[in-house]
């Protein structure tokens, strides 16, 4: 079985010397996965353990481990080549509904602009071409992207800067369309990231009012009372609940206890915060001159349809517009969805938008109340506080390390133990 990923990440963070409880705070993982995944890496990257007089273990890996894997596990040799090979592919995917909007654009016009030829020869080209020489591609910013400095960010037009955009014109029609994904894919990983962290800076000792500035749905006011809502996170990174005098419940979480680096307090959010989803990363000028294109290539096809209704000039021009109109269906339904699918997820935007907002306000209200805690909840906290400790496995509290033979541990260890004595007799002289 291949290592997890964020294990390796998270070992990689940590400076290649980690606790389980490090692990599952920096990853966001239940106690369970993070110490069957060190177990699984150590075993297969060659790590080695620590352990600690208190019974604690702390891993030990290599700085190369990822080339020991690597050449261990074909499959993920694989997968870093599929991410390689993705990048190109979604990249592809995402430009080819730029370059089928203007293919479409291209024979839409050129086929309107035969039929129209076809029909009127002599007084069209009296005229300098169809409908009356009107130039149906003069459009100043169709092809502005094939500029040089496209990407650098601003370009003058008509005295004016336009916006700084990361995105070239190929990728602002993906944007347009479809949008740049979810911003909060990664919200439940953050979620236990925080919450984690939360419980470290109170030395793996808190009481749930703490907790619950980083939780969604915490059900009514009568069901708080019972703090069912703590249950995933004793469950996630294995917490032991006791109870007060008063009948108060506080949590601890001695896996989490444990660490094999001294750390200060890490800052983090008063709660947890949701991303609002955007429409579209594009800047507004290549949203309008995606909209705009897009209405160009939808009344183009309502045109095109009128001028092929009886299938006549199709027959006798043949060609492109033959080939136009064998698949005009498919250029009117792209057209129409062009516009249709931007028009639908600006609104269901809005919407998702409203519900993220209305969770991250009702977090921050949740935040506030631990910050200015009342004193029945003050008393709370300082009952949790009996609970809280932090141990910090140093290499000179260890028991024994896989590292060096265990016969030779037990040797320098013995003459340590002389040095102590004779230190002591010494002193006792």
């Amino acid at each position: 079985m291949a290592p997890n990923p964020a294990i390796m990440q998270a070992v990689e963070k940590l400076n290649y010397r980690v606790t389980v409880g490090d692990v599952a705070t920096q990853a966001g993982l239940n106690i369970e996965m993070a110490n069957q995944g060190l177990l699984g890496l150590a075993t297969d990257a060659g790590g080695h353990l620590q352990v600690a007089e208190t019974g604690d273990i702390v891993y030990l890996f290599p700085r190369n481990f990822r080339d020991v894997l690597r050449n261990k596990y074909l499959k993920l040799q694989l997968q870093e080549w599929w991410q390689k090979i993705w990048k190109v592919l979604f990249y592809l995917i995402r430009i080819s509904f730029g370059v089928v909007l203007i293919l479409s654009i291209a024979l839409i016009y050129i086929s309107i602009i035969l039929v129209i030829s076809s029909s009127s020869s002599d007084r069209d080209n009296d005229r300098g071409g169809g409908f009356g020489g009107m130039r149906f591609f003069y459009f100043p910013d169709l092809f502005w992207f094939f500029s040089p400095n496209y990407n650098s960010g601003y370009r003058s037009h008509g005295g004016r800067q336009r916006e700084k955009s990361e995105l070239n014109f190929l990728e602002a029609i993906f944007s347009f369309l479809f949008g740049d994904g979810n911003p909060n894919m990664n919200l439940e990983e953050r979620r236990y990231q925080e919450i984690a962290t939360v419980i470290r800076n109170n030395s793996g000792a808190v009481v749930a009012e703490q907790i619950t500035p980083y939780l969604d749905d915490i059900g009514e006011t009568y069901q708080q009372e019972y703090e069912d809502y703590m249950l995933p996170v004793l469950t996630k990174f294995n917490g032991n609940p006791a109870v007060s005098p008063e009948g108060e419940i506080v949590y601890s979480f001695p896996e989490l206890q444990v660490t094999a680096t001294r750390n200060n307090p890490q800052s983090i959010p008063a709660y947890l915060k949701e991303f609002s989803w955007s429409f579209s990363k594009a800047t507004s000028s290549q949203v309008m001159l995606s909209a705009g294109l897009g209405v160009v290539n939808f009344v183009g096809a309502l045109i095109l349809g009128g001028l092929l209704r009886d299938g006549a000039v199709a027959r006798q021009v043949g060609g492109l517009v033959g080939f136009a109109q064998g698949i005009y269906w498919l250029l009117l339904a792209y057209g129409a969805g062009f516009l249709l699918i931007p028009l639908i997820r600006y609104f269901w935007v809005q919407w998702r938008n409203g519900k993220i907002s209305d969770r991250n306000r009702q977090r921050q209200v949740r935040a506030k109340y631990i910050a200015a805690a009342d004193e029945k909840l003050q008393q709370k906290i300082d009952y949790a506080h009996q609970f809280a400790t932090n141990t910090v496995i140093g290499k000179d509290n260890l028991a024994y390390s896989t590292e060096t033979d265990l016969i030779d541990q037990e040797l320098e260890r013995s003459d340590q133990i002389d040095a102590e004595w004779r230190k002591r007799l010494e002193e006792g002289e």
